[in-house]
């Protein structure tokens, strides 16, 4: 038996950049303030990765050697929504959520950073993995999880969901406004702090590594680069 992805969205995987103050921090230290990614945002920010991205737990990631010399992980809550919904109001957002899984937005970042627009650099094939459950909504409160990733076990992100600036209300509701969310649809909902290009000296992913990320309630997202 195979462990699939525990979603198939209708459609692009939705995602929010910039949706933790440490992060926004550590990308002006490693870029500089003058970079788009420095300034804390007043909207959330959204944009996608294409579907093809999904791949399941202890599933393969490409290296992508060809394209990328700076391929990057980041942990992120996973929302899955449950019933469609337009213009849904913050308070009534729990009830268009079927529940909550891990994701890994790799992401190519010469690319991210080059073509100004980050579909293609957060699209490569086999960058989103997925998995390994979705835990319903009504056995979890995502508002305080712990997040974390681990590559090759040393401990690289550390963080909670409560230090989001957008939360799960607000993003939903955001981006359901004028634009009807459909059953599967998937959004992920941001990285802390901790992510390798940032780090001194930067830490890219590299063939033969080993990535596991772990969200509090749901349990450990595993994938290997090669």
């Amino acid at each position: 038996v195979k462990l699939l992805a525990p979603v198939d969205p209708p459609r692009n995987v939705m995602c929010v950049g910039k949706n933790y103050s440490d992060h926004i921090a550590e990308v002006a230290a490693a870029r500089g303030s003058d970079d788009p990614m420095s300034a804390a945002p007043t909207y959330p920010v959204f944009f996608t990765k294409a579907p093809q991205c999904i791949i399941a737990d202890k599933e393969t990631v490409p290296l992508h050697a060809n394209l990328t010399k700076w391929l990057d992980y980041e942990v992120e809550l996973a929302v899955v929504i449950g019933r469609a919904g337009k213009d849904i109001a913050p308070e009534y957002v729990r009830e268009h959520i079927f529940g909550y899984t891990i994701a890994n937005d790799i992401t190519a970042r010469e690319l991210q950073k080059s073509h100004k627009q980050w579909f293609k650099g957060k699209s490569l094939d086999g960058t989103c993995p997925i998995g390994p459950c979705i835990v319903p909504a009504s056995h979890m409160d995502a508002d305080d999880l712990l997040l974390r990733t681990y590559v090759n076990g040393e401990l690289r992100q550390n963080s909670r969901t409560s230090k989001m600036i957008f939360d799960i209300p607000s993003i939903v509701s955001s981006l359901s406004a004028g634009m009807t969310l459909l059953r599967g649809d998937t959004i992920l909902t941001g990285t802390p702090d901790g992510v390798g290009f940032a780090m001194k000296p930067p830490q890219v992913l590299k063939a033969g590594d080993e990535v596991t990320l772990e969200v509090e309630g749901i349990g450990r997202l595993t994938n290997f680069v090669a």
